[in-house]
């Protein structure tokens, strides 16, 4: 979460921080709310969303809450931007917009966008992260013969007597394997971003007529076994070549495909 805050708010949060710790207990909500069966029915029928009791006021309250925390920081950037310094993602894209409108006379980059782009960086980069670190650690406890290979590995290349940084990750290939492995088993997000059928077109047999909603299925991908040998047992080694060099797998997609993948991703693997 710091990290994202650090590139969105230019700040970093002291884990006791009250504002912080707020942040974290809105996103948590969001999240557990809108899992819930009866919440998922406001996708079909959004009338659902405005009804005053039971989950559904729950979940209003909850994106309320969230909504009001982020536009306040958004006013709060905009009453302190300096052209000259800007500090931020948030500053940069406020930057942006002031730019296109002195062109054109408006912008397509205007702050309702700024307000999804800061709600989806947050509730989407800080679950999915601290769940992949879980399923980590709990992948390790289960296969201790992989998990000594990672460590012997780390000791290796990193040593005892500094932080890891970018550049040893290139020389760490059964550790990238291993991650990529427990991503590829959990898929913390198994249905991508839906996608839209812009014409009628037809795929396999299949007609699929325009404007019908297309959700990719990530957990079939990484689970099929015309395309995984064994794919419900965890071996990293499936990801590594004969001279154990890391392999780059078309059908290893965690992130989505297309021009839709998580914007996330590149942030995500560092």
């Amino acid at each position: 979460s710091n990290v994202i805050c650090s590139m969105a708010f230019g700040r970093r949060f002291d884990y006791d921080d009250a504002e912080f710790k707020n942040m974290l207990n809105l996103i948590s909500r969001v999240l557990e709310v809108s899992l819930n069966s009866q919440v998922l029915l406001v996708n079909i029928c959004p009338w659902l969303y405005y009804l005053p009791f039971g989950p559904f006021r729950e979940f209003r309250q909850s994106v309320l809450d969230i909504t009001a925390f982020l536009k306040n920081i958004i006013r709060q950037h905009r009453e302190s931007l300096d052209v000259q310094y800007p500090r931020d993602f948030i500053d940069m894209y406020l930057l942006h917009s002031d730019e296109e409108k002195k062109i054109n006379g408006e912008s397509s980059f205007n702050e309702d966008y700024l307000f999804f782009i800061i709600g989806d960086l947050f509730i989407a980069g800080t679950d999915t992260t601290s769940n992949t670190l879980l399923w980590s650690l709990l992948y390790m406890s289960l296969h201790p013969q992989e998990q000594r290979k990672v460590q012997e590995e780390i000791e290796l290349v990193i040593g005892c007597n500094r932080l890891p940084t970018l550049a040893d990750k290139v020389h760490m290939p059964f550790t990238e394997a291993t991650i990529m492995e427990v991503q590829r088993m959990t898929v913390v997000v198994p249905l991508s971003i839906p996608r839209m059928a812009s014409e009628s077109t037809e795929l396999q047999g299949y007609l699929i007529p325009k404007g019908s909603v297309i959700i990719p299925n990530l957990w079939s991908v990484h689970g099929d076994p015309n395309k995984w040998e064994n794919p419900n047992d965890f071996c990293p080694a499936r990801f590594l070549d004969e001279n154990g060099q890391l392999l780059k797998k078309e059908t290893f997609i965690p992130f989505g495909i297309g021009k839709r993948v998580c914007m996330g991703e590149q942030l995500a693997k560092m």
